[in-house]
């Protein structure tokens, strides 16, 4: 017994395939779907997003949306995401080193401190899906 996966953005489908998990980030922490779970819809957060297959497993780079279970289907309709190939891990530095010094205080910009804790959460994401590629 195997979950349908599908995750779309606002400007494509990245992933549609049969899984045996998914992990992803809610808003208020990670959560797990196998076959047979009860139906939920919640908001994500920004993190990593694991689907496994047998032994493979696939990561992905999430921010924001919906996700949704039900029927053994996983469905999720995120703001943005990334495959591992296709993060730019140079700029994804780059903006974890801006918000790191957006929320010490060191910018000269106005904080907006969930604005900067966000893009934080982004760029941290980003980083370890891109890490994983590498290793």
């Amino acid at each position: 017994m195997a979950l349908q996966l599908e995750l779309a953005t606002p400007t494509r489908l990245v992933v549609s395939e049969e899984v045996d998990e998914v992990v992803a980030p809610g808003i208020e922490g990670y959560f797990g779907v196998w076959p047979g779970h009860a139906a939920f819809l919640t908001t994500l957060g920004a993190g990593e997003l694991s689907s496994r297959r047998g032994q493979q497993v696939r990561y992905l780079a999430v921010a924001g949306g919906f996700a949704e279970v039900r029927n053994d289907k996983v469905v999720i309709l995120a703001d943005a995401a990334e495959q591992p190939e296709e993060i730019d891990r140079e700029r994804a530095e780059r903006a974890r080193q801006r918000a790191e010094q957006r929320l010490s205080g060191r910018s000269q910009d106005a904080v907006d401190f969930a604005r900067a804790a966000a893009a934080l959460a982004r760029a941290l994401a980003r980083l370890q899906v891109s890490s994983r590629a590498a290793g």
